[in-house]
C-alpha cells in the first residue's frame, strides 16, 4: 500500500483532486431511467470499471465508488434492500481494481430519503443501514467513505457514527446548499454551512457537494473553513448549474470554465477538489492541471 491517509496528505498542505460524476456517466454507459444506478456493480462490472479507470488517467487521486443509493432503505424501491452488503462491497472492490495502490477510494454514501423529523424512520433504524452500507464498502477496499448530499444534520451524524464505531475507514461528510441571497446558503433542512461544520465535529474530512458549480461553491467553502479552520475540506461541485435544453438537463460549464476558479477556491480554503452532476474526466483533467501548473 503506497499511500498516507487522505486527511494526512491533505493536511501537509497538499491540494488533491477526486473524479467527477457518477449518475451522469452511468447514463451514458446505458443506464435507463427507472434502473438501479447500484445494480450495475452486478450486472455490467465491466462499464462500472471504465468510469473509474476514466478518472483515475484524467489525473484524479481517488475515485468513488458506485454506491451512492446503497443504502437498504434505496435498494428497497428495487427489491434489492437484502443485496445491500453484496452491491457495497462489489461496488468499492470494482474502484479499487482501478485504483490500484497509489490512489485513495472513497465509498460513497448518499441520503436514506427517509425523515427522522416526520417521523418515517428512526435513528437506530438508520444506524443500521448505514452501518451495512459502510461495513461493506470497508471489507471491499475503500479507504474512506463520503457520506454525500446531506441537508439533514441528525442523519449526517448516524452515518458518521456508523462509520467510525464499525469501520476503520476515514469519514468525510459533505452537505448540499442552496443560495438563500445576501450571500447565504442553507440546506433544504435550514442548515447553513458554518452549522454542518461544527455540527460534524466527528468526521476527519467535511464539505459540499452538489446543488452549485464551482463560483458558488467558493464562498460556502470560505463560510465552511472560517467555522472550522482546521478540518480539510472537500468539494464536489457540479459543472454548473442544470439548465433544459430540448427535453434535456444540461449543465453547461465547461473544463475551462471550471479550471479558471480553481485557484480562486484554493485561495477560499479547500483541500480536495472534484466533481458532481455533469463533470467528466475533461473537467477532472483541468483541476489536475491547474494544480499542478499551480505547484500545488
Amino acid at each position: 500500500m503506497n499511500r498516507p491517509s487522505i486527511t494526512a496528505a491533505a493536511k501537509s498542505g497538499k491540494i488533491l483532486v477526486s473524479d467527477g460524476a457518477w449518475g451522469t456517466f452511468l447514463q451514458q454507459q446505458g443506464l435507463q431511467g427507472g434502473e438501479c444506478p447500484e445494480l450495475f456493480n452486478l450486472t455490467h462490472p465491466d462499464k462500472v470499471r471504465e468510469i473509474a479507470g476514466s478518472y483515475i488517467h484524467a489525473g484524479a487521486d481517488m475515485i468513488k465508488t458506485n454506491s451512492f443509493g446503497g443504502s437498504s432503505f434505496k435498494l428497497t424501491h428495487y427489491g434489492l434492500a437484502g443485496q445491500a452488503t453484496e452491491i457495497n462491497e462489489t461496488a468499492a472492490r470494482l474502484s479499487r481494481e482501478m485504483a490500484g495502490d497509489d490512489h485513495w477510494v472513497i465509498g460513497s454514501v448518499g441520503p436514506t430519503g427517509k425523515m427522522l423529523c416526520m417521523g418515517d424512520v428512526t435513528e437506530d433504524e438508520l444506524y443500521e443501514a448505514f452501518k451495512t452500507q459502510v461495513v461493506a464498502l470497508e471489507k471491499g477496499g475503500a479507504d474512506a467513505v463520503c457520506i454525500e448530499t446531506m441537508s439533514d444534520i441528525d442523519e449526517a451524524l448516524a452515518a458518521i457514527r456508523a462509520a467510525k464505531e464499525n469501520t476503520a475507514l476515514e469519514v468525510i461528510c459533505t452537505f448540499t446548499f442552496d443560495p438563500i441571497g445576501n450571500d447565504e446558503y442553507r440546506t433544504m433542512m435550514g442548515v447553513s454551512p458554518a452549522e454542518a461544520a461544527i455540527a460534524c465535529v466527528n468526521a476527519d474530512i467535511i464539505g459540499t457537494n452538489c446543488g452549485n458549480g464551482l463560483k458558488n461553491m467558493i464562498q460556502i467553502v470560505a463560510q465552511i473553513r472560517e467555522a472550522a479552520p482546521d478540518k480539510p475540506v472537500l468539494v464536489h461541485a457540479n459543472a454548473g448549474l442544470p439548465e433544459i435544453r430540448n427535453n434535456e438537463t444540461v449543465y453547461p460549464e465547461t473544463p475551462e470554465q471550471m479550471k479558471a476558479l480553481v485557484p480562486q477556491i484554493i485561495h477560499a480554503g479547500v483541500n480536495i477538489i472534484g466533481g458532481c452532476c455533469g463533470t467528466t474526466p475533461a473537467h477532472v483533467a483541468m483541476i489536475k492541471e491547474i494544480v499542478n501548473d499551480h505547484g500545488y
